[in-house]
């Protein structure tokens, strides 16, 4: 039985459980990855202590600071997904795929989330025919050719950024007036002179024949249908929360989100306390995510100690 079963490999489940090392509360943390979202990033600028670094070398710096500190306290599990949380009479066990059980008094969920996909005519006809939800990973394969993000926040336009290295131009589409990003981002994005940024648009449809052609979009200034030609077009549309293995132990809102008390972290269920992407926080960000973390296991500590 664990003091604490942490779920996720991200900037919120590291740093849990590097202070539940420092608190020497006996735990257990169980992620499919290190890294979480900003695994596919190729230039973060804005964790702090860090002017730059790829995606893929955050990831490995928090596997690195964990099991620097990990000693006899923190057991890791990597490559093992949460299949269901379940409610005992003792606390809590959590199962993965592979059918383990892991149990515990206390849990974190911080599992992060997955990419939210497109659901416009021909989304699903040309994924990975040209249309990806992964510019480190596909970008390259486009240099010199017109591409599309498809996203209005920091992450649509850090993929621009790092298209525009190699591809002819990127036209970025946003479906408000005013992109998300942080305005020093879009600033220094939108200067480049292969860069177009189109406001209050909505997708319509992803055309093509046996690869990606272009995009067709609803002008929402003027109501009409416009077409875009493209070689590739890259999503950058948001997460949907990976909680559906908790569902049936914590409230969640409408959008599947774990509701929290941002005082402390707590769920609606008492030993269970969640951070990051899964939970109702109104942003999203890497030190957002590590910072509610620490505050959840401070309190889980506290929570723990007068037991």
């Amino acid at each position: 039985m664990y003091d604490l079963i942490i779920i996720g490999g991200g900037p919120a489940g590291t740093a849990a459980g590097v202070y539940a090392s420092r608190k020497r509360l006996k735990t257990i943390l169980i992620t499919d990855e290190f890294g979480g979202q900003s695994v596919v990033s190729e230039d973060i600028q804005n964790w702090i202590g860090t002017i730059s670094i790829p995606g893929k070398k955050l990831a490995e710096n928090f596997k690195k600071h964990l099991h620097a500190y990990a000693e006899n306290i923190v057991d890791i599990i990597e490559g093992e997904r949460i299949e269901k949380l379940v409610q005992t009479e003792g606390g809590f066990t959590a199962i993965t795929k592979n059918g383990k059980e892991y149990n515990g008094k206390n849990v974190l969920i911080a599992s992060g989330g997955t990419r939210k996909k497109l659901t416009v005519p021909g989304a699903k006809e040309f994924d990975n025919k040209g249309l990806t939800y992964c510019a480190s990973c596909d970008g390259p394969l486009f240099a010199n050719m017109d591409v599309i993000v498809i996203g209005g926040g920091n992450a649509g336009f850090e993929t621009a950024a790092q298209l525009l290295a190699y591809t002819k131009s990127v036209t970025l589409l946003c479906r408000k007036s005013v992109c998300k990003a942080d305005p020093v981002t879009v600033q220094k994005i939108t200067a480049h002179p292969n860069m177009t940024v189109l406001t209050e648009v909505d997708i319509t449809e992803i055309k093509g024949d046996k690869f990606v052609t272009g995009i067709s979009y609803k002008d929402l200034k003027t109501g009409e249908i416009r077409d875009i030609p493209a070689n590739g077009v890259f999503v950058e549309i948001g997460v949907i929360p990976s909680t559906e293995f908790a569902k049936d132990v914590v409230k969640l809102d409408e959008f599947n989100r774990i509701i929290t008390d941002p005082r402390n972290q707590r769920t609606s269920t008492s030993g269970i306390w969640a951070a990051g992407d899964v939970t109702n926080e109104l942003y999203h960000q890497n030190n957002i995510a590590a910072g509610d973390a620490i505050k959840a296991v401070e309190d889980i500590y506290q929570a723990h100690t007068t037991r």
